[in-house]
């Protein structure tokens, strides 16, 4: 007897950008650099198992066929919490850092790239990435290694 099994393995690219842009920034940057054309995406990835939104930013390109994100890695939210000191309760407001994906804490943004796209032209966008002076560094990521990889599917 033969045995199928079906792989539904997302097929995609990542990349890493370290920098301290804000998000909307990075895109016109990248827009003005890479030759896209990036626009704030109509949804955020929100979660129902943390109290964050990650903004994404999208380009098409119906010509190459493929679409790329990108995707904060960072959420830095106000959080408050009830304390009870005596008789007189309290609440206490403090900053939390959410991470979209946690084993990659150090990288502010992932561009997400889905389509057939060779891995020549994944260095070649990493190594225009890294020509723009506001980016720190950028390189590709391997999605398979990551223990949260569900959080990029949408």
């Amino acid at each position: 007897m033969q045995i199928h099994s079906l792989n539904l393995v997302d097929d995609y690219s990542l990349i890493g950008i370290h920098t301290s842009e804000e998000d909307f920034r990075l895109a016109y940057l990248l827009n003005s650099n890479l030759n896209t054309k990036f626009t704030r995406s109509n949804f955020n990835l929100d979660f129902k198992n943390k109290n964050a939104s990650f903004p994404i930013f999208e380009f098409i390109n119906e010509e190459k066929q493929l679409a790329t994100y990108l995707i904060s890695n960072k959420h830095v939210g106000n959080t408050s919490e009830n304390s009870t000191i005596n008789l007189f309760s309290q609440n206490e407001f403090f900053s939390s850092t959410t991470y979209l994906i946690r084993e990659k804490k150090n990288v502010d943004y992932f561009m997400k790239i889905e389509g057939d796209i060779s891995t020549k032209e994944i260095l070649k966008t990493i190594e225009k990435l890294n020509k723009i002076s506001q980016v720190v560094t950028s390189y590709h990521i391997n999605p398979l290694k990551l223990s949260s990889k569900d959080f990029l599917i949408f």
